[in-house]
């Protein structure tokens, strides 16, 4: 039955194909004669013979070639993404990576991509950061979802600045038989960090917070200080007036882990553990720094609202280089805050904050072989520090005016203060706002800064404020001759490096803090100039008050010290050659012009009433 069913179609193919082919000789309607019709492959010419097999089937056309995919931007490196799809048609090409879906070359003017032009839609190079690159994060390295980021930077600071240098007369100084106590202010400092940042995590890129991360980064410090007085770069004043050392420490290196979602907005709670860098306020007032510890963050209300809750188990600093060792330092520090955008009015935020600092007794000589735990100053014995900081903050703008503000309140108490000869209860305070306005390339700023000052050193009381870790982005920041410069003083340092709080302790990153001492008043007037879209200028008028004088009136033996500390004036520039932050060149010109109190500190120590002057040039290279 089949074979005759197969027979009858292969006739009624075979007579079709007659018809359509009509006779050779017939006619056009224009007289010319038609042309034989090729008969088409797959139709018969004749009639079939039921006994005789069917012809063989005609080959089928050859598979559509599969065009050459267009690469995609920057340098992608290799898909991890296996296809299953296969091309169809020529109009559409399976791309199942849809992180590396390319874009043609566009040669807008024809010039034939030269190198000195740019163009759209480029590919890019394993070297090449500035374009989009997957070791920088911008395509998945595995998988669709698990992404690796290198960054590698190269900072750079040369420094040479006048500070008043201790001696001690008639033994260690460079200049033998002088009276003061206090000698040749010049000293060259230089530091080099080289890190690499590794950081590897699955999520979605910036589209929604991490699923997991795990982050390592190891920095390798060189410095070298040169001043031109013995007993400054170490108490044995056989060391000379050079110390250059090199350390290499594992700053960062956490993990951290999606545990909830909070809601359809993209609200998340996350933890990370490990050594991690955080800031607990919008300028870096109280407690700004790279340490270990374990933090519980997260969004609400559709990323409106934000907290932390964070603790850290500090670890020692390394005295040089001011990284991290894995040395235990026996503080411990808590930290709650919540954020709220939009707060009152549109783009203002609101933060409030409670902080904790726990710095037990402890006896330390820095790597220098200088006493800073505890202070070398008074009693010198061991005692605990337990003090809690109230915080509200705000930032944002008030139309076009921009506002910050920050108070804290301090309250606890300390076993023993060096200063007072025993045991303090601390009720201290701090407040600061800056105000500024833009004008097209110009931003107008002024700011007043005051911490609470101790006005008897005897009683049991300590109402000098006193900050736990600060870095504080405020009155002029880095370029500030005030907050860049550490001003010893008998042991102990007036203010410490990156810190503008004066508090007559013995190191930010390795001494206690002290509520002991005169507090601060600072009244600053600044503009900000965008000269052109590479190009910052940065300009500042400090000017500086003790806010109680009495504390260094009885630490230094004198009769009376006024309030004035002196001008602290300052110009800086920021350029980025690139437009990007993979160049960024930093120099400041900075000066303190003393005030009668100043002088009264030092001059009379130094003879010396010049103004001191400082400058640095920072170079920071990213990859």
């Amino acid at each position: 039955m089949t074979s005759r069913r197969a027979a009858a179609r292969w006739a009624w193919a075979g007579l079709l194909s007659v018809l359509l082919s009509g006779p050779a000789s017939a006619q056009r309607p224009d007289g010319e004669a038609k042309q034989p019709v090729q008969p088409r492959p797959g139709f018969l010419t004749r009639p079939l013979d039921p006994e005789e097999p069917p012809p063989a089937e005609p080959a089928l056309p050859p598979p559509l070639a599969t065009p050459a995919a267009d690469a995609p931007l920057g340098f992608a490196g290799k898909s991890g993404i296996l296809p299953t799809a296969l091309q169809e048609e020529g109009h559409f090409v399976p791309a199942e990576d849809r992180w590396r879906v390319g874009l043609p070359e566009w040669d807008r003017y024809g010039q034939g991509h030269p190198l000195k032009f740019e163009y759209p839609f480029t590919t890019g190079h394993p070297l090449d950061p500035y374009h989009q690159n997957v070791f920088k994060g911008d395509y998945p390295i595995f998988g669709q979802h698990t992404f690796l980021e290198l960054t590698a930077t190269s900072a750079l600071v040369f420094e040479p600045r006048q500070v008043p240098t201790p001696t001690t007369p008639f033994e260690s100084t460079a200049r033998p038989f002088q009276e003061p106590f206090f000698g040749r202010p010049n000293q060259y400092f230089t530091t080099h960090n080289f890190s690499l940042g590794i950081d590897l995590f699955h999520g979605d890129a910036a589209f929604k917070p991490v699923d997991w991360r795990v982050k390592v980064k190891p920095v390798f410090n060189v410095s070298d200080l040169g001043v031109e007085e013995l007993s400054v770069v170490n108490p044995d004043v056989r060391v000379g007036t050079d110390r250059a050392r090199t350390y290499l420490a594992l700053e960062e290196w956490f993990v951290e882990a999606r545990l909830a979602d909070l809601g359809p907005d993209f609200d998340f709670v996350s933890a990370r553990v490990g050594s991690q860098p955080f800031t607990s306020d919008f300028r870096g007032f109280l407690f700004s720094d790279t340490n270990r510890g374990a933090r519980l963050f997260g969004t609400l209300f559709a990323n409106r609202d934000q907290f932390n809750l964070a603790y850290f188990d500090m670890l020692e600093k390394d005295t040089n280089s001011e990284l991290n060792t894995f040395g235990n330092r026996k503080q411990q520090v808590l930290v709650a805050n919540y954020y709220r955008q939009d707060f009152l009015v549109p783009g203002y935020t609101a933060e409030l904050s409670v902080h904790y600092n726990r710095d037990r007794p402890s006896f330390h000589f820095d790597q220098n072989k200088n006493l800073v735990r505890p202070d070398p100053a008074g009693v010198a014995q061991p005692h605990q520090v337990d003090v809690a900081y109230l915080g509200w903050a705000g930032s944002g703008h008030l139309g076009r005016v921009n506002l910050t503000h920050q108070f804290y309140w301090a309250l606890g108490r300390d076993s023993l203060n060096p200063l007072a000869n025993q045991a303090v209860d601390i009720n201290a305070q701090f407040a600061a706002a800056e105000v500024s306005y833009d004008r097209d390339w110009m931003r107008f700023r002024t700011s007043l800064l005051w911490s609470s000052g101790d006005d008897d050193i005897n009683n049991a009381h300590a109402t000098g404020f006193d900050t736990i870790l600060d870095n504080p982005r405020f009155a002029g920041g880095e370029f500030s001759y005030w907050q860049r410069q550490a001003i010893k003083l008998f042991g102990v340092n007036l203010v410490n490096r990156g810190s503008l709080v004066p508090d007559l302790r013995s190191s930010k990153i390795q001494g206690q803090a002290n509520f002991v001492n005169p507090g601060l008043w600072l009244l600053n007037f600044g503009v900000d100039m965008d000269l052109t879209p590479k190009l910052k200028m940065v300009n500042n008028v400090n000017l500086l008050w003790f806010d109680e004088p009495a504390v260094l009136e009885q630490f230094t033996f004198q009769g009376h010290i006024e309030r004035h500390i002196g001008t602290d004036l300052s110009v800086g520039f920021e350029y980025r050659p690139l437009l990007s932050n993979n160049v960024i060149v930093t120099f400041g010109v900075s000066g303190l012009i003393p005030g009668t109190g100043f002088k009264q500190l030092y001059n009379n120590l130094t003879g010396n009433q010049d103004p001191l002057a400082a400058a640095f040039l920072q170079v920071n290279l990213t990859y």
